[in-house]
């Protein structure tokens, strides 16, 4: 398309993610590869800003979490290639596990909104975050190729300096490879002054700003990332892929803990390392009809962390260090459209997938002042523990008359969690077992060439995992202890949504309901609640439990988004924009915690043939002050909610084929003093981001 970005080193495989994943009756989308281009976005979590129905909350500056329908953490599903990143150790809150994402490996980011276990199990009740890796060259039948890449970025905000090097090949039209290996250092962050509260108009304990009234402790990393990536054609509609990629994250602070709310301004909570390693192999090919595309995948994962809470004043330092390995295999497939009757269409999606996961977890205790350490009896987690979840699934659909599209599936699902006793802390065993079943149906009707209507109703669910059952964290509302009692939760969603497509116009619009049944929700407790052997809790300012709420909570809200494309003699014009409205309460009528407020985005770039660009961009949100109880408690929220805000940012770019790119984005151009809801960082404030891009082989 004339003006559009082109994509380097692109590869189609035979089972790629275009078919079966993401049913068409759904509300989702896209950020392509030319949208990161554009945006820069600082990490993984960062690219979803502009999305439809996602909300992006900020722990620390080195952490992200997507809202999804008001869903965060354990509620909503991260994969990558297909292979989940979630495991049994996820937070109930926003966690930090998408940021070890490198933005430079991923080819584009899919968002499913809404319930999708049936297809992808437990945790899938806000939603699925789909990242799609960028894929190897492959050439000529008979010639080869060698392309290197050079990629290099800089902000003023917070002084980033990074870059990535890569090498992608080709041996004839059988063989591609890429792999790269980048490093960053990331400095304090510069923001445009202090969010105050709405009711007294002080500033919040969170985030502890230096004498400038700009500078935020607590904030900066560094950070290491690698991988290699195979694709090997066996023959005509067979491949294989074998990949692996790894991050490495030193010296991030958890900024609500660095310092702590009323604490002295040396004390912090320091990942001193947040790991991830994945390897894998995939299989993808054409079997016949009954697996037209079929994929198969056989994975390792490693997450490993490690923290320490330093205290100078009472002479400790607590120090933690966890491990989580999980094995998983995956398969999917989708049959030949059969041909029924001339008006109708029939074709499935099956699959199945498992995954298992083992922990080893510790923990100590170091006195400063005596050169003393002594390993606690147990860790964040109870060392040895394991989690098993897996299930399969059947999912039909019927093209019926050419203007009805209609999609039903279950899944059939295995969980099992195993702990064990720890007396001398006072954990119990944990040996739970849950057989879950879920189940959709969707509807799409075509009205006219253009238009369609599209229903669904959903039943998801979670269950509980090693987090829940086991875990002792510092989180944002207070100090967590387990649980080892809870139940599943479960979603059931209900959607009617509207799309238009016709160029150079595309429209969605959707409306959805979410009952939540048993949800699992923080319920505040008391000093004398802590469990045995556990410091961290009883010096904490409030302390809180995991529990099943009686009765059913509700979500509703609305999401929708517009995007053109307009040519306009040697150049195209591009405008988007979304906006989304959220609002959840319990069974007994208060607001669930962290709801997203009412926000939205808008877009509008340029782009000449020659490969010149400039765009604008607008991210704005009301206030939120509909709290639940443990957002009153949560530092992290000034009293009284979060404040709305509006930003602008100018942007800027020039590319030259393959060879060459540069970009530069002009950040928070009004130099806004804001934060998303939630979040322990406030916004960037006024700064340039550039970045450079150089390809000579292209």
């Amino acid at each position: 398309m004339q003006g559009e970005e082109p994509t380097y080193g692109t590869l189609v495989v035979a089972g790629g993610h275009e078919d079966g994943l993401v049913p068409e009756e759904r509300a989702k989308s896209e950020v392509r590869q030319s949208d990161l281009g554009k945006r820069l976005p600082r990490s993984a979590p960062d690219a979803l800003k502009y999305e439809p129905g996602v909300f992006v909350q900020q722990t620390a500056h080195g952490q992200g979490s997507a809202f999804i329908r008001g869903l965060t953490g354990q509620q909503t599903l991260i994969l990558f290639d297909g292979i989940r990143l979630n495991n049994g150790t996820y937070r109930q809150g926003p966690n930090q596990y998408f940021f070890t994402l490198d933005s430079r490996t991923i080819d584009s980011i899919e968002i499913l909104r809404g319930g999708a276990s049936t297809r992808f199990g437990s945790d899938a009740l806000g939603g699925v975050i789909l990242a799609h890796p960028v894929e190897p060259l492959r050439g000529d039948e008979h010639s080869w190729k060698l392309v290197p890449r050079l990629f290099l970025r800089g902000t003023t905000a917070d002084d980033e300096r990074g870059g990535r090097l890569q090498l992608g090949a080709s041996l004839g039209d059988k063989l591609g490879m890429i792999g790269g290996f980048g490093a960053r250092r990331v400095g304090l962050l510069k923001g445009g002054g202090a969010v105050r509260s709405p009711v007294n108009g002080q500033i919040p304990w969170v985030p502890r700003l230096a004498e400038d009234g700009r500078t935020q402790l607590g904030t900066g990393y560094d950070e290491v990332t690698g991988d290699g990536r195979v694709v090997y054609r066996l023959s005509q509609g067979h491949e294989v892929t074998v990949a692996a990629y790894a991050y490495r994250q030193y010296d991030s602070p958890r900024t609500d803990q660095c310092p702590p709310p009323e604490a002295r301004f040396d004390q912090c909570l320091m990942f001193e390392e947040q790991f991830r390693t994945l390897v894998y192999g995939v299989y993808s090919g054409e079997l016949g009809r009954w697996a037209r595309s079929l994929r198969g995948t056989l994975s390792w994962q490693r997450q490993h962390e490690r923290r320490n809470l330093d205290r100078p004043a009472s002479f400790v330092k607590n120090l933690g260090r966890d491990d989580v390995d999980t094995l998983g295999t995956a398969l999917i497939a989708v049959t030949e459209t059969w041909k029924v009757r001339p008006w109708l269409g029939l074709a499935l999606t099956y699959g199945g997938d498992t995954y298992h996961d083992q922990v080893v977890s510790r923990s100590w205790i170091t006195f400063t002042d005596v050169d003393l350490t002594r390993e606690l009896s147990r860790g964040q987690y109870l060392d040895g523990s394991s989690y098993t979840y897996g299930g399969t699934f059947l999912d039909g659909e019927a093209r019926i008359a050419g203007d009805w599209l209609a999609n039903a599936g279950g899944r059939a699902s295995w969980v099992y969690a195993r702990a064990p006793e720890d007396s001398e802390s006072g954990s119990l065993p944990v040996d739970r077992a849950w057989f879950p079943f879920s189940g959709h149906l969707g509807l799409r009707w075509r009205v006219a060439s253009q238009a369609s209507i599209l229903a669904g109703i959903d039943r998801s669910f979670r269950a509980p995992n090693l987090d829940d059952m086991t875990s002792r964290q510092q989180t944002g509302p207070g100090f967590q202890f387990e649980n080892p009692s809870l139940s599943p939760e479960r979603a059931t969603t209900m959607e009617l949504g509207f799309r238009w497509k016709r160029r150079p116009i595309s429209a969605d619009a959707w409306v959805f309901r979410t009952f939540l049944d048993d949800a699992v929700i923080k319920v505040p407790k008391q000093a004398f609640d802590c469990p045995p052997e556990t410091p961290g809790c009883l010096s904490s300012r409030t302390q809180v439990r995991l529990e099943n709420a009686k009765g059913r909570s509700e979500i509703r809200g609305f999401e929708g988004g517009m995007s053109a494309r307009v040519p306009v003699r040697a150049a195209q014009v591009s405008l988007r924009g979304t906006v989304a409205w959220t609002w959840g309460e319990d069974p007994d009528g208060v607001p669930l915690s962290r709801i997203p407020p009412t926000n939205g985005t808008m877009e509008a770039d340029v782009t000449h043939r020659v490969g010149l660009g400039v765009g604008t961009s607008l991210r704005w949100a009301l206030a939120q002050r509909r709290l639940a109880l443990s957002d009153t408690s949560d530092a992290r929220i000034p009293l009284g909610g979060t404040p709305g805000y509006a930003v602008v940012d100018v942007r800027a770019s020039c590319r030259l084929g393959a060879r060459f790119a540069v970009a530069a984005v002009l950040e928070n151009l009004f130099d806004q003093a804001y934060r998303t809801h939630g979040s322990s960082v406030n916004g960037p404030g006024r700064g340039l981001m550039l970045s450079f891009e150089l390809s000579p082989g292209s």
